[in-house]
């Protein structure tokens, strides 16, 4: 049963994955068990890494062998396997892998998507890939919108965003992270890509820190912390043409929290007047909860009671890899004109 799955949703995207061929790309979701037959099963392609992850139960080594064996015969050239089991609490992942492959496990591999390099380990230090494929559509506008612009990417992880404004032709891109580790990775890749740092940098902060400062707002405490303010850089006002935010679904840190179920404004506010007047900003909401229309609404609200009502919006759905039955993505996007 497993191999006629994998067999009838590797047909379904016959037709994207020759366009994306063509478009410079090699990194796609070849399986979405959870819309396919397999709930919590998702094979990944990066480039030559075929990366397997199991998030409800293990896999067993016959289905991993069927999995190995039906993407030998579909895929026209060779692939290093590597199968992260993330059934366990949190979604970490065991150290089970399958027989000799525990050497690439840790190794770094190039891939392309829509002509950009990115870096990629099946294996590191955090537990999710380096790049998330479900963003592609995001990534695409972004490559295709930030022409001679100054670009502030928010939560930038490894920066993916970032590079593709850089490629598109920004003037000046900002990235901003708090994990060093990430900005690394973002760093990498702008390499992969000729970006030097004249127009493109890294910043190591808390979200709350950053984008509060180049809004014009006051840095405060969270709720409940200490008087004494942890030390923070300081960064001057600033606004520019294309802002994106990309928030992880709950995090904590001495300055605030970030809660995209019960506060998505929290970080919007920030994120929206760091954006110019007639400006874009790109904002998603990764909680498969969370309806597009409330969200939607909360945005517009948001945005009027800050002096900033949103002139336009502009929903990006994930490309086919990533199907679903009722068209209620996890994933949600907006570009929204402000």
């Amino acid at each position: 049963m497993l191999r006629e799955l994998i067999l009838a949703a590797y047909d379904t995207r016959s037709t994207l994955l020759e366009r994306l061929h063509l478009e410079g790309t090699n990194a796609y979701r070849l399986f979405h068990g959870t819309n396919e037959g397999v709930p919590g099963l998702t094979v990944d392609r990066y480039g030559e890494l075929l990366l397997v992850q199991s998030f409800h139960q293990s896999l067993s080594e016959i289905d991993l062998q069927v999995i190995k064996d039906v993407y030998s015969e579909l895929l026209t050239s060779s692939f290093i396997f590597v199968y992260n089991d993330r059934s366990s609490a949190n979604s970490r992942y065991s150290n089970r892998l399958v027989e000799g492959e525990r050497e690439e496990a840790n190794r770094s591999f190039v891939f392309q998507e829509l002509g950009v390099n990115y870096a990629v380990k099946a294996r590191h230090k955090g537990q999710d890939p380096y790049l998330f494929l479900d963003f592609r559509a995001a990534r695409r506008y972004v490559l295709a919108n930030s022409q001679n612009s100054d670009v502030l990417n928010l939560f930038s992880y490894t920066c993916g965003m970032g590079i593709c404004a850089g490629v598109g032709g920004a003037k000046d891109v900002v990235n901003v992270d708090f994990a060093e580790s990430s900005l690394a990775i973002g760093a990498e890749n702008a390499r992969l890509n000729h970006l030097d740092d004249t127009s493109i940098q890294f910043i190591q902060a808390d979200f709350f820190t950053a984008a509060r400062q180049m809004a014009g707002l006051p840095v405060a405490m969270r709720r409940g912390r200490q008087s004494h303010v942890p030390k923070y850089e300081k960064i001057q006002p600033r606004q520019f043409d294309l802002v994106i935010l990309d928030p992880p679904k709950w995090a904590k840190s001495p300055f605030g929290t970030v809660d995209l179920v019960r506060d998505y404004s929290s970080v919007f506010k920030p994120a929206l007047l760091c954006t110019r007047e007639g400006g874009t900003l790109l904002c998603a909401n990764n909680v498969a909860q969370v309806e597009l229309s409330s969200w939607l609404e909360l945005l517009q609200r948001s945005a009027k009671k800050a002096g900033r009502p949103i002139k336009n919006i502009e929903v990006v759905t994930p490309e086919n890899d990533f199907p679903s039955r009722d068209g209620q993505f996890p994933l949600k996007m907006a570009v929204l004109e402000v």
